[in-house]
C-alpha cells in the first residue's frame, strides 16, 4: 500500500499538517502545538489546558547586569507564518518573531524562527529553532530555553527515561493541596492522599528524573488506557546544540504529564551557565532538530514494548544525524561539516613508566577557551565522543568554525587541552595523531579517597527517611536521587563530624556523599569539619607535599584546609564557590573543581597526622560540597613509580 503524501491545510487561526499517520495542528501565526491526532486519539495533548499551554518553545531571560537564574518567562509566539517546503514528501513551516527597538525591555532582543517538519511515512514530527541576536541590539542574559509538551493526564500515566528509570507516575492533582504536602522546596511534594492509594507516602520531585546530556537521548510516556497502547517520545539525536558538555544535567519528563527538550539551563551549575550577551555582540544558534516520535502496540504486544521500540528509533535518528531534510541554510548538512580523529594517551610516571591509552575518556571540540572551559561554555556548539579501549577517537560531523580540543579521563584528575586551535571547514578531515595528557602530579600517592570520575556516587549514600521515599530508587544504583538525604548526616553524626582513618576506613561506607551543614535548631545550621587521619612512617620536613582535592559539586560553600590544628588559620581557603544546588536536586555531581594545595613538610610529623576539611558557610541545609576524589602526594624527588616502589622496600 503506497504511503500517503504529506498535506498542508492552512486556516486563519490554525495550520494542520497530515501525513496519514498523524495530524499536527499549530496555532497561526503563534506556532504553538495545539493538537496531535494519532491512532484514533483526537489529541494527545492536554485538552483541558489553554491552547498556548500544550506544546511550545519557551525561554527565560533578563537584563544585563542582573544576577541569578530567574527572569521573564516567555512562551515564544510567532507573529508571522510561512511555508518553507510543501510537497508530498515533506512539509516544513516557519513561525517567526522579529524584534525591534519598540520592544526594548518587553521582549528578549532576539529574532526567533521556529520550524516544524512532517515527512511522508514518518510516525512523528521534527522541530528546531534559529535564535539570532544582531550586533546593534541591546544585551541580555538567557537563563533557559526548551520545548515543553503537556500530555493528557487521563491517558499518559507511565513514564520511561531509561531501562531502570521508569514507573507509573502520580497525577498532577496529587501534588495539589489536600492530596500533596509541599516539602523543603516547591518541586518536592509528599503524596498524602493520592488518587492511586498505592502511591501514598511517596515523594514526587521532577529533579529525581534529571539526566546527563550524554544519557538523555529518548524519554517520554506510554498511554495504557487505550488499546492499542500509545507512546509519546522526545528523541534528541545530537548534543551539539546543548550547553555545558556531555555531563551537564537537565530535566527530562515529569509529572504533568510533561515531556521536555532542554537546550540551555542553569540546573546543576548555577549562573555560570547563563549566557550573557552584550550590546554589540552578534550571535546565532540553531537548537535542534529534535524528533517527537509516536508509536503504538501491535496485536499481542505489551505496552512496555513501546519503550524498546522508542530506543530503536532513537538509534535510527542518531545514525541519521545530521539530517538531510531541514531547509534552513543555518543547519549544515554532513558534506558541509568536518571530522577530527586521533588518539589520547595518559602519562603519569607514578602509575606507569609507559604512556597509558586513555580508555573511555571524554574528548570533544568546544569554542576556544581555557583548560576546562567547556563545562561553562553555553553560547555555541560542542561535539563530544568517547575514546575506545586503546584511546582512539573519531569526532564526526563538526560544524565549521574555530575550536579547542578538550578531554578528561576517568581515573585521572584534571583536564586536557590540545595546544593548537582547530579550524573546521566543510569536508575537512583532521588527524591530530597521538596526544599525551599529563595529569597533575608532583609525587607518589601516599593515600587517596574515592575515584576520580567527577561524581560522588561511589561514596556512602544513606537510606532515605522511610517517610520520604520514591519507590523507584529503593535498591537502585541511583539511590542518591531520594529526597532528604542531606538530613541523614546529622542523624549519623549527631554530636561530632565525620572522621576518616586512612587504611582502616572504607570510603564506600565511611565517607558521606556530601559535606553538608548540620541543623541545630529551626532554620539554624552550622558548618561542619571533617577529619582525615593518617600515619606517615617518614616525613621530609624540608620538602613540600601536595594535597589534591577534586570536587564534583559545590553550592554556596567554601573549603578550608587545615593541618593538625582545626583552630589555626587555614592553610588553604577556596573562598565562596558553586551555585550547583546538586544536594537539593539529587544531582551527585555538578561543575567540577580541582584544588591543588601545597602542604609544607614541616606541618607533618612522623606518626599520626590529621587534615581538617571545613565547610563553614551555613545559612541553608543545601549548602555543601560533594567531593570527587582526594589524594595526598609525597615530595617530588622521586621521578617514577619504579623509583618510588624501590624506595619503600
Amino acid at each position: 500500500m503506497p504511503l500517503i503524501g504529506v498535506q498542508l491545510h492552512t486556516q486563519d487561526t490554525h495550520v494542520m499538517i497530515d501525513n496519514g499517520i498523524l495530524q499536527l495542528t499549530l496555532s497561526n501565526p503563534d506556532g504553538i502545538v495545539t493538537g496531535i491526532r494519532y491512532n484514533g486519539i483526537d489529541n494527545l495533548l492536554e485538552v483541558l489546558n489553554d491552547e498556548d499551554n500544550r506544546g511550545y518553545w519557551d525561554l527565560v531571560w533578563n537584563s544585563p547586569g542582573t544576577l541569578g537564574t530567574t527572569g521573564s518567562f516567555d512562551v515564544i509566539k510567532g507573529t508571522s507564518f510561512k511555508v518553507i517546503v510543501e510537497n508530498e514528501d515533506q512539509v516544513e513551516v516557519s513561525f517567526t518573531r522579529t524584534w525591534d527597538s519598540s520592544q526594548d525591555g518587553k521582549l528578549v532582543p532576539l529574532n526567533i524562527d521556529k520550524r516544524f517538519i512532517v515527512l511522508r511515512g514518518c510516525s512523528g514530527f521534527y522541530t528546531y529553532a534559529i535564535y539570532e541576536h544582531l550586533k546593534d541590539w541591546p544585551g541580555f542574559n538567557l537563563a533557559e530555553t526548551r520545548i515543553a509538551f503537556k500530555l493528557r493526564k487521563d491517558k499518559f500515566h507511565y513514564m520511561a527515561m531509561a531501562d531502570n528509570r521508569q514507573r507509573y507516575m502520580p497525577l498532577p492533582d496529587d501534588r495539589l493541596s489536600g492530596r500533596g504536602q509541599a516539602l523543603a522546596y516547591p518541586e518536592a511534594v509528599l503524596l498524602v492522599n493520592p488518587v492511586e492509594p498505592d502511591l501514598k507516602g511517596e515523594v514526587d520531585d521532577k529533579y529525581q528524573y534529571s539526566c546527563d546530556n550524554k544519557d538523555s537521548q529518548v524519554h517520554g510516556w506510554i498511554c495504557t488506557t487505550d488499546q492499542p497502547a500509545v507512546g509519546f517520545w522526545m528523541v534528541t539525536p545530537s548534543n551539539e546544540f546543548r550547553s555545558g558538555g556531555p555531563v551537564k544535567q537537565n530535566l527530562t519528563s515529569h509529572v504533568g504529564p510533561t515531556t521536555l527538550a532542554v537546550f540551555l539551563s542553569a540546573h546543576y551549575t548555577g549562573e555560570d551557565l547563563v549566557p550573557k550577551f552584550s550590546a554589540g555582540e552578534a550571535w546565532k544558534k540553531v537548537f535542534g532538530p529534535v524528533f517527537i516520535y509516536l508509536n503504538c502496540t501491535m496485536d499481542g504486544d505489551e505496552p512496555l514494548s513501546l519503550w524498546e521500540d522508542a530506543k530503536q528509533q532513537m538509534i535510527i535518528e542518531v545514525q541519521s544525524w545530521p539530517y538531510t531534510f531541514p531547509a534552513s541554510d543555518d543547519f549544515p548538512k554532513s558534506n558541509q561539516r568536518g571530522n577530527v580523529n586521533g588518539r589520547l594517551l595518559v602519562n603519569d610516571r607514578y602509575v606507569s613508566d609507559d604512556n597509558i591509552p586513555a580508555n573511555g575518556a571524554y574528548i570533544g571540540l568546544a569554542p576556544p577557551g581555557n583548560v576546562g572551559s567547556w563545562q561553562r561554555e553555553c553560547k555555541d556548539y560542542q561535539f563530544w565522543t568517547k575514546t575506545d579501549i586503546n584511546g582512539y577517537f573519531l569526532i564526526n560531523d563538526i560544524r565549521p568554525g574555530d575550536y579547542n580540543l578538550y578531554a578528561w579521563v576517568p581515573g585521572f584528575i584534571g583536564d586536557y587541552q590540545y595546544s593548537a586551535a582547530i579550524t573546521i571547514t566543510p569536508g575537512s578531515e583532521i588527524e591530530v595523531g597521538d596526544l599525551v595528557y599529563e595529569p597533575p602530579r608532583n609525587g607518589p600517592t601516599l593515600w587517596e579517597i574515592g575515584i576520580p570520575d567527577r561524581s560522588a556516587a561511589e561514596f556512602y549514600v544513606p537510606n532515605p527517611n522511610p517517610n520520604y521515599i520514591n519507590k523507584l530508587f529503593v535498591s537502585h544504583p541511583d539511590r542518591f536521587r531520594q529526597y532528604g538525604l542531606w538530613e541523614r548526616y546529622a542523624e549519623l553524626y549527631p554530636n561530632e563530624d565525620l572522621v576518616y582513618t586512612v587504611g582502616t576506613s572504607d570510603y564506600k561506607k565511611d565517607w558521606f556523599f556530601a559535606q553538608v551543614t548540620r541543623k541545630i535548631d529551626t532554620n539554624k545550621y552550622q558548618g561542619t569539619t571533617w577529619q582525615i587521619r593518617f600515619k606517615l612512617d617518614n616525613v621530609d620536613q624540608g620538602s613540600s607535599y601536595k594535597l589534591r582535592v577534586a570536587i564534583a559539586s559545590a553550592t554556596f560553600s567554601e573549603l578550608q584546609v587545615r593541618i593538625s590544628d582545626p583552630k589555626t588559620n587555614p592553610l588553604f581557603s577556596s573562598g565562596l564557590m558553586g551555585r550547583d544546588n546538586s544536594i537539593a536536586r539529587h544531582g551527585i555531581h555538578g561543575l567540577y573543581w580541582l584544588y591543588n594545595v601545597d602542604v609544607p613538610g614541616k606541618l607533618l610529623v612522623q606518626g599520626d597526622n590529621t587534615i581538617f576539611l571545613t565547610q563553614p558557610r551555613s545559612s541553608s541545609p543545601f549548602q555543601g560540597i560533594l567531593y570527587d576524589y582526594i589524594r595526598l602526594e609525597g615530595p617530588s624527588k622521586l621521578s617514577s613509580k619504579e623509583e618510588y616502589m624501590s624506595s619503600t622496600l
